[in-house]
């Protein structure tokens, strides 16, 4: 396989490549990037090897790369929020916030708080891969050896938890 094949070949699915990143990535910029990093990535493997459907394979190195970047901007984001001190995550008020709101709203974190200080460890950890983490229940019972079906229930409760504690506040107002 030649390059000027390779060439010619990128320039005429250069528009739907790009589509099909913007459609992944919902971002205009990070599509660009991501069509120049495919352009480098199958020009090199080109170069090495006989690719011999080189249109999937053009289009597959994208996908790829598309999803290695979401993968990687998932993780950032999580590790971003796990990074912030706590104090700081609950001292962060919303501009459309009144001083009631943020007042009711400090209110409420501390009794959530509190309710899920009470939980087991297991409880807790749930919670977090569930809320935090947007884990499916599969994954939460695989990564803590214990069924889907417990996962569901403790969650279940969890969540009761937190709508009561909310309820009871909101009774209190």
């Amino acid at each position: 396989m030649s390059q000027s094949r390779f060439i010619s070949v990128f320039i005429s699915q250069r528009l739907s490549l790009l589509r099909t990143l913007q459609r992944m990535v919902r971002n205009p910029s990070t599509a660009e990037d991501l069509l120049q990093e495919t352009y480098l990535r199958v020009n090199r493997a080109v170069g090495e090897r006989p690719i011999e459907h080189l249109e999937p394979f053009v289009f597959q190195t994208a996908r790829n790369l598309a999803l290695d970047y979401l993968r990687s901007r998932r993780l950032y984001e999580r590790t971003m929020v796990e990074d912030v001190p706590l104090n700081v995550l609950q001292s962060i008020a919303t501009v459309a916030s009144t001083p009631d709101e943020a007042a009711h709203a400090q209110r409420l974190l501390a009794r959530l708080t509190a309710s899920l200080g009470l939980l087991t460890p297991r409880q807790q950890r749930i919670f977090i891969l569930s809320r935090v983490h947007g884990s499916s229940y599969m994954e939460i019972a695989e990564e803590l050896e214990v069924s889907a079906s417990t996962v569901q229930k403790e969650l279940k409760l969890i969540m009761a938890i937190c709508v009561g504690v909310a309820q009871r506040l909101e009774e209190q107002l």
